[in-house]
């Protein structure tokens, strides 16, 4: 059974994987059309939302991979959270409205009223390969690679680690210099549990449809989050508790301190200003114009849950990294004291981990497995459904078969979500190296992102600019992904001759600063094609001051609290870098300064709704309607929320 695997641990972890599986055949056992099948009949109410967004989003990414980077880099990775709170509020308050209003089933369909076939046709096509090969591959590879060195006996084996992986892991602070060995994981196990997480993951989802995939990913994310906080308050007691990891981070010298968020413009990973910048974009796309997460939201029962569901969703995000990236962080010095003579690769920390402060023979191991599958689960059941749905309406329906019925739909839906993981179990085979020493989770939001910048441009652009027409945007979207590798290319070659630039930025282009130089190349090219190409106007009223009710002074007022927000955190954020005040001082300043532009926000468009509605409207029209009290608006929970992740920003400097 492995070595820390015993019977009550293979009861625990077989149990919940088939408790959560049978329920999601169970929940989906019923659809019957294609909106049940898709959208889950649009009947999914905010808990439901919040739980499949989370649960779609926090895979093995976040309990491994993030771990990872805790452990090699520091508290640094939890950017990819905080930032994220931005995302959703994109989401929540912009985007959502005009897709719910419009009932589309996919993000492309949008693009496609908006602008023409030729953007829907290319955000399908780009998003297929995102979700079919850059996500679900290596969601298969680290729940496999996991799985062995968990079990351990037959599953792994101890190697002498290689002088130049050895060498690289002491650079990073993986290990210290005298490590010698390390842990392979066994080619043959490792293609065993890609084969047996695909095959598990594709039976519910295509049976099941969004509502079984919803209801495995409400129960994976519980799931989840009892093993992330037991492993981390596991892991913060055998080190001594928290105080004493910051002790120890402290006493180092504060150039390698990893209990910070910012790290300097020419770091080759995480650069501060990448993560303002390049980093804030991705966030805008990732969660705001991203048919895996979005998809949650458009099935819900409304407009309200759907924005309490997302905003509930943002608040679970804000644990991630005290309890995935901090326990990295405790890890690297944990390590240091208890196992001074290995090497150990950043995606094997979790494991490692695991096998060092849980207790043996209880069934927590058996559990805390069960939530770390789930959550891999949770996110590849998220990417087939939504790649299926991608497939089935934007090009079985549109192309295929115009007259499909709902049956046809579903059972192309079903065909395509084979397909899909077919081929992705084939490339998490033959591609992926069960045994890298690399940082996955960075390697996926690099690769991803060579293709997203142009999509957002015509989002964006769609949303808020009536004159963008579909050329300009189509041009922006292929632009965007041509620029991504012709921008790298031409800094990489060229950096020797720009020591200037290479002092700031280094001697390699960091793709948060790519994501930045080609949103404004492909945003360029999307003006001036829009300018020189006749606009549709009937088209151009798809955005969102027409749709969402909204005047342009309302967006002109918008605009000007963001950029009256952003001054304000700039100065707070001077004066704590120059050390007139502390870091917690500057973070209650920027919380309350958060927290007090909403309310004036909210208290400027006071919600009206009829007392029996199940939805709330911006305004009322008729008599019988009342003020939505403070507590039931669903601004007043992202206000919480956005002071919250604002507060994190400083008080980590």
């Amino acid at each position: 059974m492995g070595e820390v695997f015993q019977t009550l641990d293979i009861v625990f972890f077989f149990s919940a994987l088939i408790g959560v599986m049978a329920i999601g055949l169970i929940a989906g056992r019923k659809e019957e059309t294609s909106e049940d099948y898709f959208l889950a009949g649009r009947t999914i109410p905010w808990w439901g939302v919040a739980g499949s967004i989370y649960g779609s989003n926090v895979s093995a990414n976040h309990m491994v991979g993030m771990m990872g980077v805790g452990f090699s880099i520091g508290f640094f990775q939890s950017h990819f959270e905080l930032g994220a709170i931005l995302g959703l509020m994109v989401l929540c308050y912009g985007f959502l409205p005009v897709y719910r209003k419009l009932r589309v089933y996919t993000l492309s369909e949008y693009l496609g009223k908006r602008y023409d076939d030729r953007s829907q046709i290319s955000y399908a096509i780009i998003m297929i390969i995102i979700m079919a090969v850059v996500q679900m591959v290596p969601g298969l590879y680290i729940g496999s690679r996991t799985i062995c060195v968990l079990l351990g006996g037959d599953a792994v084996e101890e190697v002498a680690a290689p002088a130049e992986t050895a060498d690289a892991a002491t650079e990073a602070g993986d290990a210290p210099a005298e490590a010698t060995t390390k842990r392979n994981v066994k080619f043959g196990y490792y293609a065993l549990f890609v084969v047996l997480l695909a095959g598990i993951s594709a039976a519910y989802t295509i049976f099941g449809g969004l509502k079984a995939v919803v209801w495995t990913d409400f129960m994976q994310s519980m799931l989840l989050l009892v093993a992330g906080i037991a492993i981390a308050i596991l892991t913060f007691n055998e080190l001594g508790g928290w105080g004493e990891m910051m002790r120890l981070d402290q006493a180092q010298a504060r150039g390698v301190q990893r209990m910070h968020v910012y790290l300097p413009t020419d770091h080759p990973q995480l650069p501060w200003t990448g993560v303002f910048t390049g980093l804030m974009a991705m966030h805008c796309f990732y969660w705001g114009t991203n048919q895996f997460i979005v998809q949650r939201a458009l099935g819900a029962r409304s407009d309200s849950e759907a924005k309490l569901g997302i905003i509930a969703a943002g608040s679970l995000k804000l644990l991630i990294p005290f309890f995935a990236i901090a326990p990295g962080v405790a890890a690297y010095y944990l390590f240091q004291q208890k196992m001074p003579d290995r090497t150990i690769a950043p995606d094997a920390v979790f494991p490692e981990l695991v096998k060092l402060v849980i207790p043996v023979g209880y069934g927590l191991i058996g559990i805390i497995g069960a939530g770390l599958i789930g959550a891999i689960l949770s996110s590849i059941d998220s990417m087939m459904n939504s790649a299926a749905t991608i497939v089935t309406f934007d090009v079985y329906k549109k192309y295929i078969k115009p007259d499909a019925s709902d049956n046809d739909m579903i059972r192309a839906g079903r065909i395509a979500i084979i397909g899909f993981v077919a081929f992705a179990t084939l490339l998490a085979l033959t591609i992926m190296d069960p045994n890298s020493d690399e940082n996955f989770f960075l390697q996926i939001a690099n690769y991803q992102n060579y293709f997203t910048p142009g999509l957002l441009v015509a989002f964006f652009m769609g949303m808020f600019w009536p004159r963008g027409t579909a050329t300009g945007a189509f041009a922006a979207i292929v632009s965007g992904v041509f620029f991504s590798w012709l921008a790298e290319y031409l800094y990489n070659s060229n950096i020797e001759s720009w020591p200037a630039v290479q002092e700031h930025l280094g001697t390699k282009l960091n793709f948060f600063h790519r994501v930045v130089f080609v949103l404004g190349l492909a945003g360029a090219i999307h003006v001036v094609v829009s300018l020189l190409t006749r606009p549709d106007e009937e088209k151009g009223r798809l955005t969102w001051t027409d749709l969402g009710g909204h005047s342009t002074g309302d967006l002109k007022s918008l605009v000007c609290l963001i950029v009256l927000s952003i001054s304000t955190f700039a100065i707070i954020g001077v004066a704590m870098v120059k050390e007139l005040i502390i870091p917690g001082v500057a973070a209650g300043l920027a919380a309350a300064c958060t927290f007090a532009v909403f309310q004036y926000h909210i208290n400027s468009h006071r919600r009206m709704a009829s007392p029996n509605a199940e939805d709330d409207g911006e305004a009322a029209d008729s008599s019988d309607k009342v003020m939505v009290p403070l507590l039931a608006d669903d601004r007043f929970w992202a206000s919480l929320l956005c002071s919250a992740a604002v507060f994190m920003h400083y008080y980590y400097y």
